[in-house]
């Protein structure tokens, strides 16, 4: 496989029988394995083991690719996240870490087991038609689960952004995605003196924030797994890609399950369903609550554009892209700077 991103290397069948035993033992072979697509950042495998377990092995960046600053050691991020998930909110569902090594030819890589089902990205590119609404009500409960686990700051768990408050950690978080706007020289449509007078013009409605919420923030329909129940109706059976996990406002993680969209104007979606009869505090959103998932709408398309040259997106490879997610910050920055 020779993955389109920078980060992903090529592995082969040998490759993986080769990590499979280092992780596992000698003894254990490789009856089945191939690609996992669909994301952008690590190489992903399947692979059924003579013992008729089914993992997934999923394989960091070599040491020494130029990553974006929040992604230093995501490896080492997803295992402590789905650890994290299956000891304080058991009832979602992540995948068991099996394993996390490290080689000097291949670097880091972490194994889990195969959760079933198949991402709701997977079934709408297949054309499959399906009434997605209860597991996307599954979600909002899953998301409620994970927002009553409280961290010790805000921000990432290690040395990256963080901070003792929520405005200083979201702060902390778009320096260092403009500093790798630096870096890539991506051209953005905010300038640094813009960014931080819009965070400090609602810097009040980020310190309404008190309590550190465990956040997934990836929840975007590539990595939420489903799959029928006995009455044939899609359940959410899987929520992977963790390590991008951070502690933070809940309302950011009700921003990529909807994306490119504004969850505030769809108060009966499924999701928000779900999140609401589970959640341990009523989600409100009003005046505030629009204007966080602004600025948390305005971050993720800030980020979506600035990691582009890290996964070696042009205008060629994905015509339209960086002028479509500049049109929509462009909308938010509008909407903040009026509201």
């Amino acid at each position: 496989m020779t993955g389109a991103s920078p980060t992903q290397r090529p592995l082969t069948r040998a490759d993986v029988a080769y990590l499979v035993g280092a992780s596992f033992g000698p003894h254990t072979r490789v009856k089945h394995a191939g690609p996992l697509a669909g994301g952008g950042y690590a190489t992903v495998w399947w692979a059924l083991l003579d013992d008729d377990r089914r993992v997934v092995l999923k394989l960091a960046p070599p040491a020494g690719t130029p990553l974006l600053r929040y992604e230093r050691g995501l490896c080492a991020a997803e295992e402590r996240y789905f650890r994290l998930v299956a000891q304080r909110a058991p009832q979602v569902p992540v995948p068991p870490v099996l394993w996390r090594g490290a080689d000097p030819a291949y670097g880091e890589w972490l194994v889990t087991a195969l959760l079933p089902g198949r991402s709701l990205a997977d079934l709408a590119e297949a054309g499959v038609v399906v009434d997605d609404g209860p597991a996307r009500y599954d979600l909002g409960v899953a998301l409620a689960a994970l927002h009553r686990v409280t961290g010790e700051r805000f921000g990432y768990d290690d040395d990256r952004a963080g901070a003792p408050t929520w405005r200083a950690a979201f702060t902390a978080m778009l320096d260092a995605l403009l500093a790798d706007a630096v870096d890539w020289d991506v051209p953005l449509p905010v300038t640094p003196e813009q960014l931080h007078a819009l965070v400090g013009r609602h810097g009040d409605v980020l310190d309404e924030v008190r309590r550190p919420a465990l956040l997934h923030f990836d929840c975007w329909d590539g990595n939420v797994l489903v799959a029928p129940d006995g009455d044939g109706r899609l359940r959410l059976r899987g929520l992977v890609d963790g390590e991008r996990f951070l502690y933070g406002d809940p309302l950011l993680d009700l921003v990529s399950p909807l994306l490119f969209r504004r969850v505030e104007d769809e108060p009966e979606h499924p999701l928000l369903r779900g999140y609401q009869a589970s959640a341990a505090e009523p989600l409100v959103l009003d005046a505030s609550a629009r204007r966080r998932l602004g600025l948390y709408r305005l971050h993720l398309y800030l980020l979506m554009i600035v990691e582009m040259p890290s996964r070696g997106m042009t205008a060629h490879s994905h015509p339209g892209r960086q002028a479509g997610l500049t049109a929509l910050l462009d909308e938010e920055l509008a909407a903040l700077a009026s509201g």
